[in-house]
């Protein structure tokens, strides 16, 4: 039984690798952008979708900054945490958050209602992972693995709180 077992994930390990190496090109282009124009971007591609749905999306004040990175892939790594948050919540609230610690611009999305247990939450940046609030939700478990991805290959970091 557990060299059955050990075949097994051996098998898993190496179709997750085969698959893992499908996903998209991650390449980011190093470079400079303001913060204004991903948090802009972010506003007329979800703020019209948010009013539709009567989801109040609110974007905090926020001080313009020039920052490193691809500008165009800080702003799909945004869209990803937006989508996520639209699809996962309840819809009443979305929120933009804004600070700046140890020299870092920090951006957090954050929606009301239907969170995931602590022990679950420390899986959500995994590829193909989806929580239990995604029964009867269409999606991969591909969204916000892609979105720390893009933080990380742009030297930043995603992470999840309750």
């Amino acid at each position: 039984m557990d060299e059955r077992a050990k075949e097994i994930l051996s098998l898993v390990e190496s179709l997750h690798a085969t698959v893992s190496e499908a996903l998209p090109d991650l390449s980011v282009i190093e470079g400079e952008f303001h913060l204004d124009d991903v948090i802009q971007r972010a506003d007329e591609a979800y703020g019209w979708r948010m009013e539709l749905t009567r989801t109040n999306f609110e974007i905090a004040p926020y001080t313009n900054c020039l920052l490193e990175g691809d500008g165009n892939r800080a702003f799909e790594a945004l869209c990803n945490l937006l989508e996520n948050a639209m699809k996962y919540g309840n819809g009443k609230h979305i929120l933009l958050a804004f600070s700046q610690e140890e020299g870092c611009q920090l951006i957090a999305v954050v929606n009301s209602g239907n969170t995931l247990t602590s022990e679950e939450s420390t899986y959500i940046f995994d590829s193909f992972w989806r929580g239990s609030n995604a029964q009867g939700k269409p999606g991969n478990g591909l969204g916000l693995y892609i979105a720390r991805r893009l933080c990380v290959l742009m030297g930043g970091e995603a992470f999840a709180t309750h």
